[in-house]
């Protein structure tokens, strides 16, 4: 007896036989597009006999689906390389694709943190597989191999451990900074205090950097009592209570926005640690980021009552406060009166006047100061720009922030990877995608480092757009940048592909993300299999149906293990 049923919007054909069980019928459907119509009632009793007389029904269970992908094989071409060299040469495509090659699966990082997934007893026997691995270590890679996946303290110690040991590893203040970071960031407290004594041991000099990394790992988890204490007991790790390590901790608590325990932390070691000027400016800037005037004004008079004077930065904060307190004429009225001071304003002033301006949409007082600075021969720095260009996009004025890039680069000043992202995201939130691509050229002309998330904030907007010519380019260059590929990536080309009806290219890609591993989100499948079924290439979907489902039972795998603790 047979029955039928509709998968995906696929048809499939399902056979009884003795026994209960149910037999698969992956031939059945080339003859299927024969076939004019196919309603959702189900073919006739007509179809149905002459499917059957088509094809003799073999005995199989619906678990063989890898004999059926096999089977159908011809359908579609499974070389990722060879498949593309056949794809046309047009206006979108070119022969960007033809040109990837596939890499190893694994990563010399994942090599390393496989040796832990084996759970070999004892020390001797990882440290062993670790020699064994067929990769040559640096200490990129050991950061990378701390940083990502889902060691635990234990093996991230011993790993690092075991790389001291190789040659091509430094026991250095730079290597000891990689483990701390990434042990803080894991929130590893035990292990990274473990790491800072055995620093000490080994004779290698903590530096302020050391210290700034360790101050900072405790306040951002919000264990600001922690970081008290380990600066009560710096002598314990070689370093000093001094000034500059008072400093180093009043900047990260301020930066975190911790000032009330940097006020209590300055009231406290008052006396016994001597104060300076950036010890003064580092809470009064963490003031000024809150708009906390009056708490700015105590701490000024504190700061005479030491008989240190107030320099330009200082009184960069104090307007940069001000303004944020919503009080722009006072601000103004500093910033007028600073020359009978005998003070000329620097560009902490001048970048405090312009913020001041910029966020309350008053561009023809940020441009007026802006001039001002020029003929004062007072030479703007990267905040300048970064506060107009930020500025000029925010409020869709996107002319004037391309024109002020340009300025910018003009002088010589390379955008930061942030400074980038930052300028690419609003554009990739409203109109075409041209401006973003022209900022992305410029700053990548200038040598800036793109990060991961602007490329795929442009992708995202060329797959919206279509415009898959430059989005297949993108891709090409994002690979160049050593950036990783992850599903999210592959989904933008999918995307873009399907919406030019690229549909044999979105199969073609969709092939590789399912080798490398990814699975990809149903409504990105389920859009390119539904404009499949539209052209009539229903075995081309079914085959991707096919391939898909295993991949779906893989990611389900791979996500029950990660909860367990493993990471592959």
């Amino acid at each position: 007896m047979a029955f039928h049923f509709w998968t995906n919007q696929l048809p499939v054909l399902w056979v009884r036989y003795n026994g209960g069980r149910h037999v698969h019928m992956p031939h059945l459907l080339s003859s299927i597009a024969s076939f004019s119509s196919i309603t959702p009632g189900g073919p006739s009793n007509h179809y149905h006999n002459e499917l059957c007389n088509m094809y003799k029904v073999k005995h199989r269970s619906p678990a063989d689906e890898k004999d059926i992908l096999s089977e159908l094989s011809d359908l579609l071409p499974i070389s990722w390389p060879n498949a593309v060299s056949k794809v046309r040469n047009d206006d979108y495509v070119k022969n960007e694709m033809g040109s990837r090659e596939h890499h190893g699966f694994l990563s010399p990082e994942e090599k390393f943190r496989g040796v832990f997934l084996q759970k070999l007893r004892g020390k001797t026997a990882v440290e062993h597989a670790l020699t064994n691995v067929p990769a040559d270590l640096n200490i990129d890679i050991v950061a990378r191999v701390v940083n990502r996946g889902n060691l635990g303290g234990k093996a991230m110690t011993m790993f690092f451990k075991w790389a001291l040991k190789q040659p091509t590893i430094s026991a250095d203040t730079h290597s000891y900074n990689v483990i701390l970071k990434a042990l803080g960031r894991r929130k590893y407290f035990g292990f990274m205090e473990e790491m800072m004594h055995e620093m000490k041991s080994n004779g290698t000099t903590a530096t302020l950097e050391t210290l700034s990394i360790v101050m900072d790992s405790f306040v951002r988890a919000h264990r600001v009592n922690r970081a008290i204490e380990l600066f009560g007991k710096l002598e314990q790790f070689g370093l000093e209570r001094d000034t500059e390590s008072l400093n180093v901790l009043l900047q990260t608590l301020c930066h975190r926005s911790h000032v009330g325990a940097a006020k209590s932390l300055l009231n406290s070691v008052k006396g016994k640690v001597p104060f300076d000027m950036t010890t003064y400016n580092t809470i009064i800037g963490g003031w000024s980021r809150m708009g906390r005037v009056g708490d700015i004004e105590k701490n000024l008079e504190a700061m005479a009552a030491d008989g240190i004077a107030p320099n330009c930065l200082t009184f960069g904060h104090l307007i940069q406060g001000l303004g944020r307190a919503g009080q722009i004429d006072d601000a103004v009225h500093i910033f007028d009166g600073l020359k009978e001071k005998g003070y000329d304003p620097d560009v902490s002033v001048y970048n405090a006047m312009i913020y001041n301006f910029a966020i309350i949409g008053d561009f023809d007082a940020c441009i007026q100061y802006y001039r001002n600075m020029l003929s004062e021969r007072c030479n703007p720095d990267l905040n300048t720009y970064k506060n107009l260009i930020y500025s000029f996009l925010k409020f869709r004025k996107v002319a004037d922030a391309l024109e002020m890039l340009d300025e910018m680069l003009s002088r010589g000043l390379v955008p930061t990877t942030g400074m980038v992202t930052s300028f690419i995201e609003p554009l990739c939130g409203y109109g075409p995608p041209y401006a973003a691509l022209m900022i992305y050229k410029k700053a990548r002309k200038a040598g800036c480092l793109v990060s991961a998330r602007a490329y795929k904030l442009l992708l995202m907007r060329l797959s919206r757009f279509g415009k898959c010519g430059m989005l297949l380019t993108i891709w090409d260059e994002m690979q160049e940048a050593g950036h990783l590929l992850d599903g999210e990536v592959y989904e933008y080309i999918v995307n873009g592909l399907c919406n030019i009806g690229q549909l044999d290219n979105a199969v073609l890609v969709m092939e590789e993300c399912l080798h490398k591993g990814f699975c990809p989100s149903r409504r990105i499948y389920s859009k390119l299999n539904t404009k499949l079924l539209v052209s009539n290439n229903v075995e081309k979907a079914y085959k991707l149906f096919l391939k898909i489902k295993d991949a779906r039972l893989h990611d389900n795998a791979r996500r029950y293990w990660r909860a367990k603790g493993w990471h592959f």
